[in-house]
């Protein structure tokens, strides 16, 4: 069932537990759980079948949640800043942890604060602005272990014209902040030590642009000094992102962690699950896992439990499910096709968006529920991609061989793996490693990547979630004199994109991919071991923080 044992060691280390030893186990348990009496006894029976042959797969809160008492299913929920008050403040961080609490991530949006210095007419004096808000909620996320499983997952995100968006841009210069009594920044530390406490360092942020941005760019051909100073910051530290909103998207500026998911309403929630291509090999097997996704999805919209009333109330208003893809990559290299949405792709996709919006409507009626005001969203699939051993999302492989870094017992680790798609391609078609294409090629073709994401988001009503793996800032193809060359380019996609996010090779530490030769790997299979400086070394630097502190 599992092509690798590290797809096996992902169920075993984060999914299985009592009552769901086994892949099998959990798919009926988790069938039964969240469709109940909703769908038909075949149709269960057929639903289960597909998430045991890895055809469809629920996000990963489903997964855990299985057969527990406890059903919070929700992979994340969306907040915004709704007045700048002390009450807002103080509901807002609630709200926040209330939902970290359950084991979703959560996304916020802080434009409607004002700006840092503005005077308060209340009091006499001045307002924060939005980013100590960010702070404040970056630090929640730091001391909750989201559902006692997982670290917190937080996205931030400010609009284009707020005053305070320069100060944004520049939030997580972290290579630029030097660490008191050393001659060190903090950027250095956290390469070492994953648990140094950073600015932000739980908080993804990004910029919303929205109709007005895009018509001046229209009009006058330029970009603008913040869309290229985010360009610039994207291409050299990985952030800010950019959030997309035009025309009739302009007010769904609310995103969920992973930014896939979009809303107008404060407090919505993301039910998501993915049909995996790469193990689909008809037409009419996509139809029925399509249609099957579809209404366990909406089951899950009933079943799941929430943090608190208001995700209920939006919930019952928008009924939005975020049924995605992954395995495409696979699913084009099967094929002997490049990385590129052809003209059979773009069929299968038509299929995918006509069958989820036919039965999104007919179960949700049948159900006697409101029908979902959005139906489809690409994940990253990271976790269930991994455990499917399928190219994730809408990405390409990121590496027929690789070196993954994870963290244990507060050391980082390391594993050599070989990318399971890649590996059966080699076994059963006599493809050569070197000749199969990945993110790492495509790091120098970032306009393929832009074009790919552009297609599929005319089938997706939601976003796609999507880095774009670069080469290194100071290198040769990622520099000062490409930012230009950059922000020309994104412009001319972004009226069909609704989020960007790209990572130049080596700007974070803690990065988890590092590419390595294929034959070096092979021998090394499965390997683990340990790396990078002691802990010690550390604390003898800082004398705190990290795991030097309590």
């Amino acid at each position: 069932m599992f092509r690798s044992k590290f797809s096996e060691d992902i169920f075993y280390h984060k999914y299985a537990h009592e009552g769901c030893e086994t892949w099998a186990d959990l798919a009926k348990t988790l069938v039964e759980d969240v469709c109940q009496d909703r769908m038909s006894k075949t149709e269960k029976e057929e639903l289960t079948q597909a998430i045991e042959n890895l055809k469809f797969i629920p996000g990963g809160r489903y997964l855990y949640y299985a057969g527990r008492n406890k059903k919070f299913f929700n992979n994340c929920y969306l907040l915004k800043a709704e007045e700048d008050t002390r009450e807002d403040w103080a509901n807002l961080s609630w709200s926040a942890e209330s939902c970290l609490m359950t084991g979703g991530g959560i996304g916020v949006d802080y434009s409607i604060y004002r700006p840092e210095n503005s005077r308060l007419n209340s009091t006499g004096g001045v307002a924060s602005g939005p980013i100590p808000a960010m702070h404040k909620i970056n630090e929640i996320g730091r001391r909750v272990m989201q559902g006692g499983s997982r670290r917190s997952a937080i996205y931030a995100s400010l609009n284009w014209q707020h005053q305070d968006v320069h100060n944004f841009l520049h939030a997580k210069d972290w290579y630029q902040m030097p660490v008191a009594g050393t001659d060190v920044t903090m950027g250095h530390l956290k390469e070492a030590d994953f648990n140094f406490s950073c600015p932000l360092d739980y908080t993804n942020i990004s910029v919303n642009y929205d109709t007005e941005w895009l018509t001046r760019y229209w009009e006058s051909g330029d970009t603008g000094e913040v869309f290229k100073t985010n360009v610039k910051q994207a291409l050299s530290t990985a952030e800010p992102g950019f959030s997309f909103n035009f025309f009739d998207k302009e007010d769904e500026t609310l995103r969920n962690a992973c930014t896939e998911v979009t809303s107008s309403d404060s407090h919505d929630q993301c039910c998501l699950g993915s049909v995996n291509l790469g193990r689909i090999d008809s037409l009419s097997d996509l139809k029925n896992i399509v249609e099957l996704g579809t209404k366990f999805l909406i089951c899950g919209t009933i079943r799941a439990h929430v943090p608190y009333s208001k995700v209920a109330d939006v919930r019952e208003k928008n009924r939005r499910i975020g049924l995605g893809l992954m395995g495409m990559h696979e699913w084009l290299i099967k094929r002997g096709s490049r990385y590129e949405v052809t003209p059979e792709l773009h069929k299968w996709l038509g299929v995918y968006k006509g069958i989820s919006d036919k039965y999104a409507k007919e179960f949700a009626d049948a159900c006697g529920v409101n029908r979902p005001i959005a139906r489809r969203a690409i994940a990253p699939t990271g976790s269930i991609g991994i455990l499917a051993g399928t190219s994730t999302g809408v990405e390409p492989i990121f590496a027929v061989a690789y070196k993954r870094r994870y963290l244990k017992s507060n050391r980082w680790h390391y594993q050599y793996v070989v990318d399971s798609a890649a590996q059966e391609l080699i076994e059963l078609y006599d493809a050569k490693p070197d000749k199969i294409e990945s993110a790492i090629d495509l790091a120098e073709d970032y306009e393929r990547r832009m074009k790919f994401q552009f297609d599929v988001q005319s089938y997706v009503d939601m976003s796609i979630s999507s880095t774009i793996n670069l080469p290194q800032w100071g290198s040769k193809l990622n520099n000062e004199d490409t930012v230009e060359q950059f922000a020309e380019t994104l412009a001319k996609y972004a009226h069909g994109l609704r989020g960007f996010t790209v990572y130049p090779d080596g700007c974070r530490g803690g990065q988890p991919l590092v590419s390595v030769p294929y034959a070096e790997a092979k021998d090394k299979l499965g390997e683990e071991f340990e790396e990078g400086i002691e802990t010690h070394d550390i604390c003898d630097i800082t004398g705190s923080g990290g795991v030097c502190g309590a």
